[in-house]
């Protein structure tokens, strides 16, 4: 089946047994390791996790449905997590759809199947199965998300609270979903006792990082200016503050300096390229510097970098700001 967001949760928080396989696709792999999470925590601590991957069900296609019908070592909880899945992987999901029995959920992240492909398909059309994309938000979506989220969680959010959470998470689909749990939790709502909440609820549970203090930050790993970072990162560094803005600002940045450089290399001035891409006067001799300092072989590098950190601190979990941290910080360094 086609999954909602609100469905899918519902369904990780409290897996139901008729639901033997949750498929993720699409590039946002953040929000799709963040419901990996979601189901371990729902398995319980103890839960055993098989871990799983595209290559290895290829080679052996039943081994999904084996391992979802296999009893755990020490008796509790089981589930399965499939990384890397491609089109590769259509007969072993088959093969655990087709099966007598599954006792034990499996969750499958296919990060580079196309939402028209056979396994995606295969996934909709079985009523055993949850098929959920997994996509960066635009602008347009990501109000239509936090209020799914904030439904599902019992919540009644005001159109500015809505938006807060749209700022401070810089449109992470994870993040957005953490920040609507503390509310929740803050507020003791449920979806069967829902309660308004408004701005003043969200300042209440945790600072939001400006946009302005992220963008000096960014400013600083790209002209490397450890101090800088140090100082910024410090000023941000408050008990609910999430890396994930950071990190996904650093990767526009990163982003829009190889375009920026690539312009330069084709022999085009560099002030006439920050002029075309409308560059602030006051991070013009940031960016000049920045031209200078990296090539499109560093960029490319520091692109593919920032991506895995993502990931990284997403499965850290709640010592996923120390991931961030330690990631900015070599990159600035390298940078200088």
């Amino acid at each position: 089946m086609k999954a909602t967001e609100a469905r899918l949760t519902a369904a990780l928080d409290r897996p139901p047994t008729d639901i033997r396989l949750y498929l993720l696709h699409g590039p946002d792999e953040a929000v799709a390791q963040a419901f990996v999470a979601r189901l371990a925590k729902a398995m319980g601590e103890g839960a055993e996790r098989v871990d799983l991957d595209g290559p290895t069900l290829r080679g052996d296609p039943v081994r999904l449905a084996d391992e979802a019908a296999a009893l755990s070592l020490f008796g509790g909880a089981r589930f399965v997590r499939v990384t890397g899945a491609g089109e590769e992987s259509l007969e072993a999901v088959s093969a655990l759809l087709a099966a007598e029995q599954a006792g034990n959920p499996a969750i499958v992240l296919a990060p580079t199947v196309k939402a028209t492909g056979k396994l995606v398909k295969t996934a909709i059309e079985s009523d055993r199965a949850l098929a959920f994309a997994c996509y960066p938000p635009g602008a347009r979506d990501a109000a239509a998300i936090v209020a799914d989220l904030a439904r599902a969680a019992g919540l009644r959010l005001s159109p500015a609270a809505v938006q807060r959470i749209i700022r401070g998470s810089d449109g992470d689909r994870a993040v957005m979903m953490r920040e609507v749990e503390k509310l929740a939790l803050y507020l003791d709502a449920a979806p069967d006792r829902p309660v308004d909440a408004d701005d003043g609820a969200l300042a209440a549970i945790g600072a939001e990082i400006a946009e302005g203090e992220i963008g000096e930050v960014v400013l600083a790993i790209t002209a490397g200016q450890v101090d800088v970072l140090i100082d910024g990162l410090r000023r941000m560094n408050g008990p609910d503050a999430s890396p994930i803005p950071i990190l996904r600002a650093l990767g526009r940045r990163l982003v829009t300096l190889a375009e920026m450089r690539a312009a330069v290399e084709a022999g085009e001035g560099a002030e006439q390229v920050m002029k075309r891409h409308r560059v602030f006067w006051r991070e013009e001799a940031a960016t000049a510097a920045a031209l200078r300092r990296w090539t499109l072989p560093m960029l490319a590098s520091a692109q593919e970098s920032a991506r895995r950190a993502e990931r990284e601190v997403i499965a850290a979990g709640p010592a996923g700001r120390i991931v961030a941290d330690h990631f900015l910080l070599r990159m600035t360094r390298a940078a200088r």
